[in-house]
Formats: C-alpha cells, sequence, structure tokens
C-alpha cells in the first residue's frame, strides 16, 4: 500500500482522537460545575410495603419510610404515627405514598361504614343473578333502580303491571362481602350489593324492595346525565291507549286527544246543544227512555 495513504489515515486518526477526547473534558467539567452548585434535597416519606385494600386498618407492619429525591405529593403523610390505626377507603399500592384522602378520619374504624362520605348512607339490596346483571355489579360502577308493580287505586285490569326509574347515576359501594374492584375483570355473583344513597333515596328504596320487584341498570360511569323515561305498562306495551298513573307517570300523557262536544247547526249559525240525559225508566215489566235537560232539570 501506498505510504503517503496510510500516513494521511494514521494523521486523521490521531486528529479525530484528540477531539473527541477534548471534547469530553469540557462536557464533564460543564457538568460537574453545575452539579456543585446545586444541591439534591431529600426527604423522608411514608410509603406502603404492600398493596392495603379498602377496609383494612393500618398496622405500623404495613408502612415504610423512605429517602423520597421527587417532588411531594400533596396530602402525603409524612409520619407513621398520623397513618397507624386508621381505616382505609381507597387501595393503597406498594410504595406509593400515604395520601390522606385515602384514609377514613381518625377514629371512624375501617369497613364499609368508614367509606360513607358524611351525609350518605348505605342500602343493602338483596339481589340474584338477575337482578345484580350477573355479577357486573362490582364497587364503583354506577346504576339505575327500576321498580315493576302495581300503582294503587289503578286499574289493574286494563294497565297490568306497571314499570318506572326510581333512582339514577347511584354508586356501588360493595357487592357481597367485598369492597374491591374485580381486577381480572371476572363477574363475581354476590347475593346484596350495597349502594350509596341520600337519607331521601333511601325511603324511596326500601319501600320499592318492600312493595315492589326491583330491578338494577348498568350504566357507563362517565354518563352522569338524568333523564325522564315516562314509565310503561303492559297495556302500554301492547298498544292499548290510556293515561299512566299520575304518582308513576313524570312524562308525557298516553291519553289519546280529547274530542271537541258536538254542536247542531241550524241556518247559518252554529248553536251548542245543551247537555242532557238519558234514562231507562222501569215500572213494572215496562222500560222506557226519559230525556231530561240538565241545565234545568226539565223533562223533554
Amino acid at each position: 500500500m501506498n505510504r503517503r495513504l496510510i500516513s494521511v489515515l494514521l494523521f486523521a486518526l490521531v486528529v479525530a482522537s484528540l477531539t473527541s477526547y477534548v471534547l469530553y473534558r469540557a462536557i464533564l467539567v460543564r457538568v460537574q460545575s453545575q452539579g456543585q452548585g446545586r444541591t439534591v434535597a431529600t426527604n423522608r416519606l411514608v410509603v406502603a410495603k404492600h398493596d392495603i385494600q379498602v377496609g383494612a386498618i393500618i398496622q405500623a407492619s404495613d408502612l415504610d419510610e423512605v429517602a423520597w429525591g421527587a417532588p411531594i405529593p400533596d396530602e402525603a403523610l409524612k409520619s407513621a404515627q398520623e397513618i397507624v390505626g386508621r381505616g382505609v377507603i381507597a387501595t393503597i399500592y406498594q410504595n406509593e405514598p400515604v395520601l390522606l384522602r385515602r384514609l377514613a378520619p381518625t377514629g371512624a374504624g375501617a369497613g364499609l361504614a368508614a367509606t360513607i362520605p358524611v351525609g350518605m348512607r348505605a342500602v343493602a339490596l338483596r339481589v340474584n343473578e338477575v337482578v345484580g346483571l350477573a355479577g357486573f355489579v362490582v364497587p364503583g360502577m354506577h346504576v339505575d333502580v327500576l321498580m315493576v308493580g302495581n300503582a294503587p287505586n289503578a286499574d289493574q285490569a286494563r294497565f297490568g303491571a306497571l314499570s318506572r326509574t326510581i333512582l339514577q347515576n347511584i354508586a356501588v359501594l360493595s357487592a357481597g362481602q367485598s369492597l374491591d374492584k374485580t381486577s381480572d375483570g371476572k363477574p363475581q355473583t354476590a347475593q346484596v350489593v350495597n349502594l350509596l344513597v341520600t337519607p331521601a333515596q333511601a325511603e324511596i328504596l326500601n319501600l320499592a324492595m318492600s312493595e315492589t320487584k326491583v330491578q338494577l341498570v348498568l350504566r357507563n360511569p362517565l354518563d352522569t346525565q338524568s333523564q325522564t323515561p315516562p314509565g310503561t305498562s303492559i297495556a302500554g306495551l301492547f298498544g292499548v291507549p290510556g293515561r299512566l298513573p299520575v304518582a308513576l307517570s313524570d312524562g308525557p300523557s298516553l291519553r289519546p286527544p280529547a274530542v271537541a262536544p258536538a254542536v247542531a247547526t241550524h241556518g247559518p249559525a252554529a248553536v251548542k246543544q245543551n247537555d242532557v240525559a238519558h234514562i231507562e225508566v222501569f215500572r213494572g215489566v215496562k222500560k222506557s227512555d226519559e230525556t231530561f235537560d240538565l241545565p234545568t232539570g226539565k223533562k223533554k
């Protein structure tokens, strides 16, 4: 090979190596100078040693204190004394800081009662596979509540059973004895579902469970809009016209439009007929039809 070419290649390799070394040293010096002017603050923070489920009471063995170099989350508790003995109302995961909003108030205990917000109530609803939507009603879901029964003073022979939505967008607190959501997504059949309601809604639900049949309807948790379904009846399903009982229907009336009263036309102007009453009169075995003028009571 040409000696001149080899010399050029060696010279280029030496220059490239020296340039890379000088650039590396310059970057290293710059990084070190910036690091010396800034100290990393390290705080101590309490985290969970393992997953702590809803309803549990936190023990000292459930917690660990670690160095925390990242920004401290809002509501994070720094002392184990503030945490031990309090109930968990939302799952705390391993190595996660313990946040105040995931704990029940001091002295509130644990279990289902600790998860009920102030001013709300938990109502137990006995369900089967049909009412409980085949196990898909799990904690955290939202449901509507329907009732089916016979309204008081309603013409049952005419309307049959009546159905109405009585509660909407109700949160499910627990299914059976489980306060947690299912992690694998598989349905779990429960005999009792606890719903989070207001005191007024608790009264409605209690009466409906006692006097009618109740059905849960699953809804999208992001759909929080309330609707005003009119209610329906067996007669309505078969197209029989009629008005639902006022106590059951908040929607439009199903009564057909009223027919205008008949008028008599004598001459160019129309004259309204007087209201009359037709009465069948029996005298022994004889029957006669008599007509009376309602405004005056005179016989025609």
